[in-house]
Order: structure tokens, then C-alpha cells, then sequence
């Protein structure tokens, strides 16, 4: 097997965005980084940016087979697991060249569009646990195995239960509740995992400046990526169970 001393990290969507800086990150820290991407040729030009130690992956979230070839290829390349990113998302379907503010007005309870939820829903919620799913027996044989969730802020109940939490307008059954699924999933596979020595945590980035927003973010790449960051290089007497943002801030279920 290939890396036996360096842990072994799968992250999905790691082709742009918070995802190939996280990559990018890890490698630096000598992580071996598995960088799942949908489109396999957009996979391999990042790895090379990064160099030998990010190995591009096909994996695309929304298809099952797709998830259980990488996991086969896990397996046979490299035996385990230690590091799973769930990271793989999107924020809508059909925006187009709307701002943030305009998209929020066609994606009210009353007015978002049922497939659009669904799309959005396949990736950042069905996807997230189908690949918990392929991946956890990998994990199971990882060393001192995490688990990090890339959720949002603005998935928050309690949050935006606030009449001042200032993105409380923006929350709609698309993006903002897909995160909130996330987050419950996420509850799931923490009490799932208890009893055992496969750890959890939930991050949430900053409001980043990438694709996912139409690049109407506030924050550089490097910045948002931060506490992802600092979350996946965990030791084994890290905590377990958190929702933070930078730096190490509990965000409210």
C-alpha cells in the first residue's frame, strides 16, 4: 500500500474553491489528499497545480456509482481512510447573472422552484451522506479517522430564530435549509459514530468569495479555507462534535 505514514484525506469538490485550498493546504502539511472532483480532467489540472502528493479523484456526489468506484479505488490503492472532507456543493441551479439579493427574491418558501430545491438538496444534503456512507468502512481502518462537514453559518436554526441575525432574509428552502439538512445528517452520523474512535466536526467557512456565491463573497479563498484547515489537521485529542468558524467560534445548531 501506498503512504502508510502519511494520512490519507478524501476531499470532494476539491477541483475550486474552498475545497482546492483546503487541498492545497493539507498537502503543505503532509497529508496525502485523494481530490475528488466531478469532472475528472478539471481534477487532474488541480492536483498538478498542487503537485505529486494530491491524487485526482472522479467522484461526483450525486451518482452512486461514481462514490462507490472511488471507494473501491480507495481500497485497493491505499487500504484506509483517515480523512474525509465533505465538501461537495452548490448553491443553485438556475441563478444565472442574478445577484444574491435577486436570487433571494424568486427563492422565498412561497416562490423557489421544487426542482431547484431538490438539485441543490441531492448535492449538498443526499450526497454528503451517501459518500459517509461508501467511505466509513475506509475510515473504520484509518488512523485516529475524522470526519469534517462543510456546512454554513447561515444553516443555522438558532441563528436565524433571530430577527437580527443579519442573514436571517436570505434563508430559503434552497441553499440556507440544505445546510440545516446537512447539519441534522451530520447529528446522525456523530451519534452514529459514538462509541467508536471516528471523530465529527462541522465548519463553516467564511462568506468566500468563489463560484458558489457568484463570487459576491467578502472573504479571499485563503481566508474562508482557514478553519476548515484547522479543523482537518485535528489530532486525535481534538474535539469532537463541534460547529465552529474561524477561529474555533461554536456556532449555534
Amino acid at each position: 500500500m501506498k503512504n502508510q505514514h502519511k494520512r490519507i484525506a478524501l476531499i470532494t469538490g476539491a477541483n475550486q474553491g474552498v475545497g482546492l485550498q483546503v487541498a492545497k493546504e493539507l498537502v503543505k502539511a503532509g497529508v496525502t489528499v485523494l481530490l475528488g472532483s466531478r469532472n475528472f480532467e478539471n481534477g487532474k489540472e488541480a492536483a498538478k497545480e498542487i503537485g505529486n502528493d494530491a491524487i485526482p479523484f472522479q467522484i461526483d456526489v450525486t451518482d452512486q456509482n461514481s462514490i462507490t468506484a472511488a471507494a473501491e479505488r480507495i481500497e485497493k490503492e491505499f487500504g484506509r481512510l483517515d480523512l474525509l472532507v465533505n465538501n461537495a456543493a452548490i448553491s443553485n441551479t438556475n441563478k444565472g447573472n442574478l445577484s444574491l439579493a435577486e436570487y433571494a427574491q424568486i427563492s422565498k418558501a412561497s416562490t423557489a422552484s421544487l426542482n431547484e430545491v431538490r438539485a441543490v438538496w441531492e448535492t449538498n444534503v443526499f450526497g454528503a451522506l451517501a459518500v459517509y456512507q461508501a467511505m466509513l468502512p475506509l475510515l473504520k481502518k484509518g488512523s485516529e479517522a475524522r470526519i469534517v462537514n462543510v456546512s454554513s453559518g447561515v444553516g443555522s436554526l438558532n441563528s436565524n430564530a433571530d430577527p437580527a441575525y443579519p442573514y436571517r432574509p436570505f434563508y430559503s428552502p434552497i441553499y440556507a435549509a440544505s445546510k440545516t439538512a446537512l447539519n441534522a445528517m451530520s447529528l446522525a452520523m456523530m451519534i452514529e459514530l459514538e462509541g467508536t474512535d471516528i471523530k465529527l466536526n462541522l465548519v463553516s467557512p467564511a462568506f468566500t468569495s468563489t463560484a458558489l456565491n457568484g463570487f459576491e463573497g467578502t472573504e479571499s479563498i485563503e481566508d474562508g479555507s482557514r478553519e476548515v484547515v484547522r479543523v482537518c489537521l485535528y489530532g486525535p485529542n481534538d474535539p469532537n462534535g463541534t460547529f465552529t468558524r474561524w477561529e474555533n467560534t461554536d456556532i449555534p445548531w
